[in-house]
């Protein structure tokens, strides 16, 4: 059933309804805290992150800013390693191995992704950030109902229609309709995340779909790069947009130089899906791995098992300066990225709510 739905803004202290996508890995609380103070609501990406080191990034962005926070986390559920299958990927990769001189006796670990757990929330119950959003589906209702006691808002990312139902049913409070031009991981969560990608639609299929389907206020994003993505958006009903990719040139952004050069070139015209480098797909600019051994290869360990793997060669790779073996997250339109400030940005796109 269709209604009328809350603003983003009028849910919270903020200017406009524009949130800056989580982006683990690309930034930390001088990005959020950057939009904040432009009008947005500013998110900092947690996932990677420790309790400590989480405790810290909240702090400071507290000690730069008092507007409201979204602080994002994943809630997969962790895979045992398999011993064969990571040794048969690590086959796989040996010629690059043989390539950059990789010592696999040697292996550099790759960053962890926990999903969120009560140590996480311990260290939140201090902070009681504003806005708690989830991919990959919600945290277990033990968890759910510790953040919602702090009067936090709970937004999750929907790949389908039947994802955007499940979350509302579930407790979200707001549902990001992730369209398929989104950059970085798929929030996918209900059946097979590389089977079920052909039944996904792009931002502007899925958004009013899932509007009709739930009666929770819901976000557009994918593929939203510039005020007139965020009026089209508009102009449909969303109660606000998720913008990443834009972000990832700005002065506050922790892209590195190998990112922000496929950013700036033609290679940025072209991404794509790849399961390469953390074993779920996620949207990256194309590079030599990906043409090489398959987008999405079956062999690849599952989520985030498989990032240990490609460590070591994307070390190897970026100290020559090559960006042949790094993730190189990205939506489909980049068109929007600007090497500005991120309050510069977040007022160029806050045009758009005009």
């Amino acid at each position: 059933m269709t209604q009328l739905k809350p603003l983003l803004n009028q849910l919270l202290s903020v200017d406009f309804p524009l949130i800056q996508a989580p982006m683990a890995g690309s930034q930390d609380h001088r990005l959020a805290a950057a939009v904040a103070q432009a009008g947005g609501l500013g998110s900092i990406p947690s996932a990677m992150l420790t309790p400590d080191a989480l405790a810290s990034q909240l702090s400071n962005y507290r000690a730069m800013t008092d507007r409201p926070v979204n602080v994002n986390f994943f809630t997969h559920t962790s895979p045992t390693p398999d011993e064969a299958i990571d040794k048969a990927w690590q086959t796989l990769l040996s010629p690059y191995d043989d390539e950059l001189g990789i010592d696999r006796t040697q292996t550099i670990a790759g960053a962890s992704r926990l999903p969120f757990n009560h140590a996480m929330a311990d260290v939140l119950d201090a902070f009681k950030p504003e806005v708690v959003s989830f991919h990959f589906g919600l945290p277990a209702p033990d968890l759910l109902a510790r953040v919602k006691s702090w009067g936090a808002l709970v937004m999750s990312s929907a790949t389908t229609i039947e994802e955007a139902r499940w979350l509302e049913r579930n407790g979200a409070d707001i549902v990001i309709a992730q369209g398929l031009e989104a950059g970085g991981h798929r929030g996918h969560f209900l059946g097979n995340d590389v089977l079920d990608i052909s039944a996904q639609m792009g931002t502007f299929a899925l958004l009013p779909q899932i509007m009709r389907a739930v009666n929770v206020p819901v976000v557009a994003a994918g593929g939203i790069a510039d005020a007139a993505g965020v009026r089209a958006a508009m102009s449909l009903g969303a109660a606000g947009v998720q913008i990443g990719t834009s972000f990832l040139l700005c002065n506050e952004s922790n892209a590195s130089p190998a990112h922000r050069a496929a950013l700036s070139s033609e290679m940025a015209t072209h991404t794509c899906l790849t399961n390469l480098f953390t074993g779920r797909p996620a949207r990256s600019i194309v590079n030599r791995i990906m043409r090489e051994m398959g987008a999405i290869n079956r062999h690849v360990p599952l989520f985030p098992l498989a990032t240990t793997a490609i460590t070591p060669l994307r070390a190897a790779a970026e100290a020559k300066g090559s960006m042949d073996f790094s993730p190189l997250w990205a939506g489909q339109n980049t068109s929007g990225c600007q090497a500005i400030s991120a309050t510069e940005l977040t007022l160029e796109l806050a045009k758009g709510f005009d």
